[in-house]
């Protein structure tokens, strides 16, 4: 019979190439032969996986309709390494167009060997578990699992340049695409503080139709004077599902520094549904290297997560790249480069005010997140989020913080952080657009004592980000309770604003690199439980000239 041979494509955590250019290792193949022998699953001298299946079995997977893990000689008895079992498993089922689905009652044991799975059919985890052994691992870069389309990424020729808000890009292409444009001339986002850096090379990414036009949804961010490189990548239109899972991760003991663990789940497909999936952590000791992303989400769009259980990652300290002591980020959710991706319905086992655990979810260069009925300690977005959605949920002790473009908009929920809203300071307090908040219940600090304030941040005006730093042009705020009973003998009600820049008193401070405040705020019922009214800011003089409408 004809040899079929599956290259699997990974992506790693930090890298920002497309999938086109990835090199595939010998571990990441899977050869799949079907004769006569026995079915049985083994690995060559390269490191490929081996996978013979004989005509009888073939014939019963194929009536059954699915392919299980134990009939590729998965064990399921927690103890023996079945890795290559569902490595071997998803190849058949790829080739072959068939669902997978994990047996019920079976715990599959994961090494750290270098072995990825990759998804392209239905898959359904059902009640089974998981353990995934980090305590030593071949290359902590490689995923679990690859949900992957069998599309691939092509270069788009005859773009040369893109402007902001453009509706339309002339291209032939084969339909929907997600397009991914990058200027290596330009750098954005250069980070200020502990953790300084010298920017991304100026990155968007968007949807077009087969005809090139834009999804006016997720517009185009940056002017492209030039561009580098641009890829598309077309767009799946049937949904792939992907279903329960207990997982358990055995934590990494390794040296607590920048050396990210992407051992999960990562997501490089558009149009994906996850569903009653749960993933929990289990031996973190004094020491640990931080993780990217239990669910690492990149180049893709349309994706839900819904009922699902993550867990946050205790966090670790190292040096920074100023040469002082950082707390790691260490995260249980990671996107990037992700469009309308929403999480519905979904909590955290650890308690969200607790301050050992890292905040769960990380962003970089996304757009319409959303946010649905979720209980997290977080919700984050670093290098920008074009559009975002907080509704009917609880964040909690590290509570939103983000910078980037379009609306934001907070209804309906509680929230937990030091502000109601936090611009990081490490990236401009940047937000060009509007905040709306709306029948929420700020609660400052976890309920800690504190002096309150709404919208935080810091910009000294002196540091050049590679973008003009805004705040919000308009900001309202309708149905908020302040419950900040908890606060110091001297607190004076609760800031609209922070204190963004405590050396600019008076018309003598100059700003190298202006940082543009707000037009308006506008205020309906807005009440305190301290009684205290609401202020402009511990320092107003740069907030002169907002204007405040209380309604």
């Amino acid at each position: 019979m004809k040899n079929l041979l599956i290259i699997l494509f990974l992506c790693t955590l930090q890298g920002l190439l497309p999938a086109k250019a990835q090199e595939t290792s010998p571990h990441e193949s899977v050869l799949i032969t079907n004769n006569t022998g026995q079915t049985q699953v083994n690995a060559n001298e390269k490191g490929e996986l081996v996978v013979n299946v004989s005509s009888e079995d073939l014939r019963a997977i194929k009536n059954q309709g699915h392919v299980r893990y134990s009939d590729l000689g998965a064990k399921g008895d927690g103890k023996s390494d079945d890795m290559d079992a569902i490595a071997a498993t998803h190849a058949l089922a790829n080739q072959e167009g068939l669902p997978v689905k994990a047996d019920d009652g079976y715990t599959y044991y994961i090494s750290g060997k270098l072995r990825t799975a990759v998804i392209q059919t239905d898959t359904d985890f059902g009640k089974a578990e998981f353990i995934i052994d980090d305590t030593n691992v071949e290359d902590r870069t490689k995923h679990v699992f690859l949900v992957s389309s069998t599309l691939r990424s092509f270069d788009l020729q005859g773009v040369t340049s893109l402007k902001r808000n453009q509706d339309k890009i002339e291209a032939d292409l084969p339909g929907s695409c997600l397009v991914t444009v990058t200027d290596a001339n330009v750098r954005r986002y250069i980070r200020y503080g502990p953790n300084q850096n010298d920017g991304s090379p100026q990155t968007d990414i968007f949807i077009v139709d087969k005809n090139g036009k834009v999804d006016a949804d997720a517009p185009i961010i940056w002017d492209f004077d030039q561009i580098t490189e641009i890829t598309a990548l077309p767009m799946d239109e049937k949904q792939l599902s992907i279903t329960g899972g207990r997982f358990m991760t055995i934590a990494n003991q390794d040296e607590s520094k920048y050396t990210y663990y992407s051992r999960g789940i990562a997501i490089r497909r558009s149009n994906v549904l996850l569903d009653g999936l749960e993933h929990r952590v289990t031996g973190e000791g004094e020491q640990g290297a931080p993780y990217g992303g239990f669910l690492n989400f990149r180049d893709c769009a349309y994706v839900t997560v819904r009922n699902t259980v993550l867990t946050g990652h205790k966090t670790y300290r190292t040096i920074g790249s100023a040469g002082v002591p950082v707390s790691m980020g260490s995260y249980d959710i990671s996107l990037s480069r992700s469009l309308n991706v929403s999480f519905e319905h979904c909590s955290q086992t650890n308690d969200i005010n607790d301050r050992t655990y890292w905040g769960i979810m990380g962003s970089n260069f996304c757009k319409n997140l959303i946010l649905d009925h979720c209980t997290f300690s977080r919700f984050d977005a670093h290098m920008g989020v074009a559009n975002a959605t907080v509704r009917h949920s609880t964040l909690g002790h590290m509570g939103i913080n983000a910078i980037g473009t379009g609306t934001f908009l907070v209804e309906n929920s509680t929230l937990n952080g030091r502000t109601l809203i936090n611009l990081r300071s490490d990236y401009g307090s940047t937000w060009e657009g509007e905040f709306i908040i709306r029948d929420c219940v700020f609660i400052p600090a976890g309920g800690r004592t504190t002096s309150a304030s709404l919208i935080g941040g810091s910009n000294s005006g002196q540091h050049d980000f590679g973008y003009t730093t805004y705040m919000p042009e308009r900001i309202v705020i309708e149905n908020l309770h302040i419950k900040d009973s908890n606060h110091p003998e001297d607190y004076q009600g609760p800031a609209i604003f922070g204190n963004f820049n405590p050396e600019m008193t008076d018309d003598t401070y100059v700003e190298k690199y202006p940082h543009v405040r707000p037009k308006e705020v506008i205020l309906k019922n807005v009440t305190t439980e301290s009684g205290k009214e609401l202020r402009l800011s511990d320092n107003p003089y740069p907030f002169r000239n907002v204007e405040i409408h209380k309604e």
